[in-house]
């Protein structure tokens, strides 16, 4: 048997969720640091609390995949998972930045981590099922296809998510004026938005999507070499850890020093922005002009997902001309250049050129790795492979997290831009690593 071929409008539908998870995940990534500034931590001690994140995907997504290729119920296999997932991480989302109205039993600081890091493993509990999901429901010939608009559809949701609070500013007036520990208006009104999106989204791909049985996906599975039988436990996920494809192994080094550039520019972009570009000494991070930086990082974020998403689309096509490695390690290595050239812009405006060679590379992270890999996995392991696949994105940002911050402090001397150029650099090392990465697809082809 062979898998139906979907149309455009329902691999959009299936990945619909992504445009709220998404929208999430931007507001976190643009916001946290400036949230967690305002709440008393100081620079170097950003990297500390941004562990939770990759933390929360080490442990989390290998079991949500595990459980999820078990799983079978009248909702579906993948669906229960991150509905669930998107319904916790709404609930962080909400409360994070009003972490203040705790402090009668704790910490704003330590309220707004913990908050941080229910957001963290709930969109692990939404991400990794659904990236499954593309892998189950999409034929070869259509895997690059369906990752691209995951990419898109991610991307038109980061860029809602990263202009919000600049929006609701600058277009309908509420305040972005903060007092000593509390988070302003904007940044409030935004993340109670982006709870809601998440909700309705991923209940349009619930609603719109149907998934395969497990009788009929073991009718569609043709189980390569390097993958054995059925995992029979929990604990068996370390054996299929010591299994992985060939394919998968050559992707973990591209994928960790993609990801480690990616944590330093999510991390420390508003402190380094604020002190490069706006001229601010490292220990202001509640003045008006700091606000400004901050929703301004929040523009050239949702500018690089913007550019992601219209890139997702031609993603496809490039790859069928180039080859899909060629595509990436072009992509990563435009996107070097452009965390690189921060540090030569004049002022704020012309970080948009360097945020649009950002923009190719992520777009690109989040669609061709998945597409190469696809191909290497076997159906029925495609959920635990994918989950353990994300050991390659966090432990890279665990590594950053631990040294980020002590190498901003002491080597860098608190001038965070040095931790973006160590971030382009990092890009530069993936795009290399990219050319000795098997695809297996693409050498079927050839065949």
């Amino acid at each position: 048997m062979e898998k139906h071929k979907l149309s455009f409008w329902q691999i959009w539908n299936m990945s619909f969720g992504f445009l709220g998870i998404q929208m999430g995940f931007a507001l976190q990534n643009a916001n946290a640091s400036r949230i967690l500034q305002i709440f008393g931590a100081d620079v170097h001690e950003l990297s500390w609390f941004w562990i939770i994140a990759p933390l929360m995907g080490l442990i989390v997504q290998p079991i949500i995949g595990y459980y999820s290729d078990k799983t079978w119920s009248k909702f579906g296999r993948r669906k229960p998972y991150f509905l669930a997932g998107a319904i916790l991480a709404s609930i962080g989302l909400i409360l994070m930045p009003q972490a203040d109205m705790f402090i009668a039993f704790l910490p704003a600081l330590w309220v707004g981590a913990g908050m941080l890091m229910i957001m963290d493993a709930s969109f692990n509990i939404a991400m990794e099922p659904f990236r499954a999901l593309v892998g189950d429901n999409l034929r070869t010939d259509q895997r690059t296809q369906g990752f691209s608009v995951q990419t898109a559809l991610i991307g038109f949701g980061a860029v809602v998510g990263s202009w919000l609070p600049y929006a609701l500013t600058n277009w309908f007036g509420v305040s972005n004026e903060t007092s000593e520990g509390v988070v302003p208006d904007n940044l409030i009104w935004s993340f109670i938005i982006g709870a809601a999106a998440l909700i309705i989204s991923i209940l349009v791909t619930v609603t719109t999507t149907k998934e395969y049985t497990p009788e009929e996906l073991a009718s569609f599975d043709n189980d390569s070499d390097d993958v054995e039988e059925e995992s029979s436990s929990l604990m068996d996920i370390f054996e299929d850890f010591k299994k992985m494809p060939t394919t998968m192994r050559q992707l973990s080094w591209v994928q960790f020093f993609s990801w480690f550039g990616l944590f330093g520019m999510w991390v420390f972009a508003t402190p380094a922005i604020a002190q490069h570009i706006y001229g601010l000494p490292h220990t202001d991070s509640s003045s008006t002009t700091y606000q400004d930086a901050g929703d301004w990082v929040g523009i050239l974020f949702g500018i690089y997902n913007l550019v992601s998403a219209f890139y997702a689309f031609a993603l496809p096509y490039i790859a069928k001309k180039i080859g899909r490695k060629r595509t990436h390690s072009i992509s990563l290595i435009i996107g070097g250049l452009g965390l690189l050239s921060i540090y030569i812009m004049p002022n704020e405006n012309w970080l948009i050129v360097s945020m649009i060679g950002v923009g190719i590379a992520w777009a690109s992270i989040l669609a061709m790795p998945y597409a190469i890999l696809a191909g290497s996995i076997s159906a029925k392991k495609m959920g635990v492979y994918m989950g353990i696949f994300n050991f390659f994105i966090v432990i890279p940002q665990i590594i950053n997290a631990l040294i980020g911050g002590p190498l901003v402090k002491y080597a860098y001397n608190n001038e965070a831009i040095f931790a973006l150029i160590i971030s382009g650099f990092s890009f530069l090392i993936a795009a290399a690593l990219v050319y000795k990465v098997k695809d297996v697809d693409d050498v079927v082809k050839s065949n």
